[in-house]
This record gives structure tokens, C-alpha cells and sequence, in this order.
């Protein structure tokens, strides 16, 4: 502890609480040596220790059993019904004990119905203690256990239903193993809770004795002498029940599994993916229908066009509601999502905690080891086989999920954003990978980004979409050299988006500068848009355009010019890595006429999907 650690208020106050709890705990002890009427020769003594000692731990278990299903179905409900199970579940939490008692007499009391079916044995006898402790304990597991259900994400159970893990498969391997702790430390709580309890065990169960019944009795009876040893007994059983509680072996070094002769997977058969979806999220709608060609897929969008969604109804999370999805000519709409066969990689890794890399890549169900050991060589992960996520680097991270779907052999790759989070060197090295071995086994593959250099790298055939409808769809090389619109160019990457009016079937104007174009068809006169990439843009010897030179950028493979051409048209141009150009410098300007992409400007076009047009904001354009 720090020295300003040991000043802070809050260290006092704490300290003043810790201090209360225990000084009772000293008092015992003095009290024990003060004096030889401890109550330990009391007849009975043993016996109620061992009834409480019984009754605790059935009533843990009958919790245990019961109430961590229940919790994992309230963590995982949503809904009127959940939450009024979630309130009468707490209630004895609420309720005097006394009164909890007067409740389960009016169940299991000898007069009931439930009562008189067994006789009148469910009161003043073990059954009946187990009953009063079950029902005071059992919210203090249910608790503990819903809130450790509740903080499990929820991509981790997408993932693993993507491995083909079926939900009795997701509770055990997922769920239980991350919520543990929580569920651990509700089962303490339980024992504790009923070990102690009085209340309600004296109402519905006087006999036999527990513990704390005992203790009453003799304190009535004879004053605190005689309570003195039950007393003892009690703290001394509590103590070690919480050692043993919070006792943790020291963790072993985990062996380096042993890992068979890597494998190569067996080619699969290109599935081409055909879409007719249709699916609410609120108030957003997801509507697209497409019918690809290539068996490498790119979905392109802005943040919040519905892409993640679109990937999560091709794996099949939303359920059959969410529309039409085909693999080839497998019709998957009514096809649970662990048995399509896909291999997903969300945003974030979303790798299991409490698994090294080795055993991430055989979670799958039927995960092929060889294969597995495949994918381990093939992504560089040798010698990180025992590491645990948090023991390794993002780009590491990326490529044990990329290894882990990639071990099942899916018959579709579903990538989602799979570089947002990496630094550029491991960015780039990692899509080379990504592109080499969607050649090398020639699996189907959707990919979503937002960015239009990953869109082309990973994909043949490139899906453009904006607030959850299609805006262009086509090979590659057709939507970023031909954009539909200008929102397209721009989601594509076009820079140069500007204004302009058709002065002939071949000539525009715009900015006071007179272009060549190719044939619009459309009428001179026609107010336009127009773009064209800088890559098009280059210095010349000689031209029709000369423009200023007003910034110029090394980007380190190519320099990026900004160039005035008349009064008010500026277009960047990124000519090349050795561009002799310096600010201020007037040069020749090639401006292809066969590169310029032309649009009608009547009615007024928003060049962004939030309605803004960049050619009057002066914000920079999102990509």
C-alpha cells in the first residue's frame, strides 16, 4: 500500500468496517479463555453441527442444479415474463425469514394438500430444513449466477454456434467455464446463507436440531454460557468452508500439446452466395438481394449501412425469418447456423478466455487436427500453441480466429471488418495472407469493410450498400472504374467529386476549365457531377490544362498533389513516387477524358449517405 494509498478517506472508511467485523470475532476468543462454561459438554451439539453441516450442502446442491439453468435463461431473456420471474425470484431476499417460514407452511405444512401427500414428513425433519434453507438461499446463487451469465458477450456464442456447437454444447463449453467465478462465488454464498439460517428453519422445522436452533435453544434456556461452543463451532466451520473456498493451486506451466503432421484441407467446390434478405433490427431495415458470380465476395459500406447484419443473417444468427441465403445450390434458410458450415470472424477476435491457441483451433465441432495444425503453420502461430488471448498481440489475436474458423474446413469464410483493429505494417501483411490462401483452397469467402482497398484485395465481385439497400453490385474492376453514383465514387474512393455543366455531347465545364469527356448522353446544358481518381491525374510534358502546383505530399510509394486548374477547380493527383513537383510550381496537366465519370445533377444529388454534400462542406469526407 502507498503512502497516499494508506491517507485516502476511503481506506479509512474501510478500514472502520473491517474493524467492526472483527472485533465480535476477538471478543469469541477472549470469551474462550475467560472461562470454563463453554457449553461444550451440551448433549446435542454434534448432531446439530452435523444437520446444519448436511442440510447446507443438500440444499447447495438442489441450487446448484436447478438454479444455475434458471439463471442462464434469465441472463439470456428479454421480456415481461423474464423479468417477473427474475422479481419473485429475489423476494425471499426481501421477505424476514420468520415470514419465509409462514410461507412454506402454507405449501408443505401437514394440513396442506402437498403436505398430507407425504404424509406430514416435509416439516420437522430433514427434508423439511432442506426445504426452509433452499428457499432463503437459493436468490443469493440465481444472483450471482445471472449477472456472470449476463456478462459473457455475446459474439463469443455467435462464434461457437458458427463451430458448429449446438446450445447445450455453447452452455457447457462457453458459458460455464467464463461465468464460474460468479457462479462459485453464488454457491459460497448459498452454503453460508444456509448454514446460518434460523428463521425459517424454525417455523417449518424445529426438529432436529441445527445449529443455529440449537444455539437458541441453550441461550434460552441457560444464557450465553452454553453458547459459547456452538458459537466456536460455527466461525470455525465457516472459516475453513471459505478457505477452502478461495484456496487456488498454484497454476501449472501448461504442456505443448502434442500436435499431429499437419494436413492440407481438401479442396471445396466454389458455393457462389445468392441473397434475398429482408430483416428489421428496430427501426433499421436490411433489404438486398443479389446473386453473385465469384466465389469471392465483398460487401462495401459506410458505418451503420447494415453490413455486420447482412453477414450475421448469411451465418444464419437472426434466424430463418431474416430472408432467402443460398450456398451454391444449397438452400440454407431453414438450416440451424451450427450445421451451415460456415467459419465466421467477427470485428473483435472474439477468442475464448479461458483457452490456449491450440485448443481455440480444435473448439470446432469436427475439427480435423491435422488440418488444424495446417493452419497453425500456415499463419505463423508455432510456438504460441499454450498462450491464452490475453497473452497475445492483436495481429496474433486475428490470426488464431482466422485460424480457428479456417481448422473446420468451411465451405464459406465470413469475414467481418477482419483489419479495423490492427496497425498498418500487420494490416498489410495479414490481408497478403487472407489472399493467399483464399487462393491457395479456393474457399468461398464474404468479406465487409468499409474500406475500399480491402474490398479490393479480397474480393472478385464487389457489393456496395448504404442504409440497408444495394446502391451497385458487380465485378471489381466494373464498380470502382464505373461508379453509378456519386455516393458509389465515393465509398469506392473516388477523391475528386466536383461540379460542372455539359457544354457539348464531348465537353464539360467546370470550375471555369474546359474538359474532354467521353459521350454522357446526356443534353448540353445538363447540370453534372463528375469525378475521376487522382491515380488518372498526372504531370505531362505538354497539354491542353496547366494548373498550380499548391501542395504536394510524399506518402512514401507516391506523392500527392493538390492542383489549381483556372480560377476554382482543385483535384488532387497522385502522379507517382518521383514526381518532381514543388508548391507554387505551374505544370501541364493530363486529364484522360475516357477516366471521368459523369452524373446528372438534376433534382440535386447528396453526395453522402448523412445527407451532407461535400462540395459545399468543408468537412473532410467519412470513409
Amino acid at each position: 500500500m502507498t503512502r497516499g494509498t494508506a491517507r485516502s478517506p476511503l481506506t479509512w472508511l474501510g478500514a472502520l468496517l473491517a474493524l467492526y467485523l472483527v472485533v465480535p470475532l476477538v471478543g469469541l476468543v477472549f470469551r474462550l479463555q475467560g472461562t470454563t462454561e463453554r457449553g461444550f459438554h451440551v448433549p446435542g451439539l454434534g448432531a446439530a453441527l452435523a444437520t446444519s453441516v448436511e442440510s447446507a450442502t443438500i440444499s447447495t446442491c438442489l441450487i446448484g442444479l436447478f438454479g444455475i439453468p434458471l439463471a442462464y435463461r434469465l441472463a439470456r431473456s428479454r421480456g415481461r415474463f423474464a423479468g417477473l420471474v427474475g422479481i419473485a425470484v429475489q423476494l425471499p431476499l426481501a421477505l424476514p425469514p420468520v415470514m419465509s417460514g409462514i410461507l412454506l407452511i402454507y405449501l408443505v405444512g401437514p394440513y396442506t394438500l402437498l403436505g398430507r401427500t407425504f404424509g406430514g414428513h416435509l416439516t420437522d425433519s430433514l427434508v423439511g430444513v432442506v426445504l426452509a434453507q433452499t428457499f432463503v438461499a437459493a436468490p443469493f446463487l440465481i444472483v450471482a449466477a445471472q449477472s456472470a451469465f449476463a456478462s459473457v458477450e455475446p459474439a463469443l456464442l455467435d462464434v461457437a454456434a458458427t463451430l458448429g456447437r449446438g446450445e447445450w454444447s455453447r452452455f457447457c463449453r462457453v458459458c460455464l467455464p467464463l461465468a464460474a467465478s460468479g457462479i462459485g462465488a453464488g454457491l459460497l454464498l448459498s452454503w453460508l446463507r444456509a448454514f446460518g439460517e434460523f428463521g425459517a428453519t424454525v417455523i417449518l422445522a424445529y426438529h432436529p436440531y441445527t445449529l443455529p436452533v440449537f444455539t437458541y435453544v441453550q441461550f434460552s434456556g441457560t444464557g450465553l454460557p452454553d453458547t459459547i461452543a456452538p458459537t466456536t463451532l460455527a466461525v470455525l466451520t465457516a472459516l475453513i468452508v471459505l478457505g477452502a473456498a478461495h484456496w487456488r493451486p498454484r497454476r501449472r506451466t501448461e504442456p505443448v500439446p502434442g500436435i499431429p503432421a499437419a494436413c492440407p484441407p481438401l479442396a471445396r467446390k466454389p458455393a457462389p452466395l445468392t441473397l434475398d434478405l429482408d430483416h428489421r433490427l428496430g427501426g433499421f431495415r436490411l433489404q438486398l438481394r443479389h446473386h453473385a458470380s465469384s466465389p469471392q465476395l465483398s460487401i462495401l459500406g459506410p458505418s451503420g449501412a447494415g453490413k455486420s447484419a447482412t453477414l450475421r443473417c448469411v451465418a444464419g444468427l437472426f434466424g430463418p425469418s431474416a430472408g432467402t441465403v443460398r450456398f451454391g445450390s444449397r438452400e440454407m434458410t431453414g438450416v440451424a447456423t451450427e450445421r451451415r458450415g460456415v467459419g465466421y470472424v467477427p470485428q473483435e477476435p472474439s477468442l475464448l478466455p479461458h483457452l490456449g491457441v491450440w485448443d481455440q483451433l480444435l473448439f470446432g465441432a469436427g475439427t480435423d487436427a491435422a488440418v488444424a495444425a495446417y493452419w497453425l503453420s500456415q499463419l505463423r502461430l508455432r510456438g504460441l500453441e499454450t498462450r491464452r488471448p490475453g497473452q497475445l498481440s492483436g495481429g496474433q489475436r486475428q490470426r488464431v480466429a482466422l485460424a480457428r474458423a479456417l481448422s473446420r474446413s468451411p465451405d464459406v469464410l465470413l469475414l467481418d471488418e477482419p483489419f479495423s483493429s490492427l496497425d498498418v505494417p500487420v494490416k498489410a501483411a495479414l490481408g497478403r495472407e487472407l489472399r493467399q490462401l483464399q487462393r491457395a483452397t479456393g474457399v468461398s469467402s464474404v468479406v465487409v469493410t468499409h474500406d475500399p482497398e480491402e474490398a479490393a484485395l479480397l474480393a472478385d465481385e464487389v457489393i456496395v450498400i448504404a442504409e440497408g439497400r444495394i446502391l451497385q453490385a458487380g465485378p471489381r474492376a466494373e464498380v470502382f472504374g464505373r461508379p453509378a453514383s456519386p455516393e458509389v465514387a465515393r465509398l469506392v474512393g473516388m477523391q475528386n467529386l466536383n461540379r460542372g455543366v455539359l457544354t457539348g455531347p464531348e465537353r464539360l465545364v467546370s470550375g471555369g476549365v474546359e474538359l474532354r469527356i467521353s459521350r454522357a448522353g446526356l443534353a448540353p446544358g445538363t447540370a453534372v457531377l463528375w469525378s475521376i481518381r487522382p491515380e488518372r491525374v498526372s504531370l505531362a510534358p505538354s497539354g491542353p490544362h496547366r494548373g498550380e502546383v499548391v501542395d504536394a505530399v510524399d506518402l512514401g510509394t507516391t506523392t500527392e498533389l493538390l492542383v489549381r486548374l483556372g480560377d476554382d477547380l482543385e483535384l488532387r493527383a497522385r502522379p507517382g513516387p518521383a514526381a518532381d513537383a514543388e508548391p507554387g510550381q505551374h505544370r501541364a496537366i493530363d486529364i484522360p477524358a475516357d477516366a471521368i465519370n459523369i452524373w446528372s445533377a438534376a433534382g440535386g444529388v447528396d453526395l453522402r449517405s448523412d445527407g451532407v454534400d461535400p462540395l459545399t462542406d468543408p468537412r473532410p469526407a467519412k470513409r
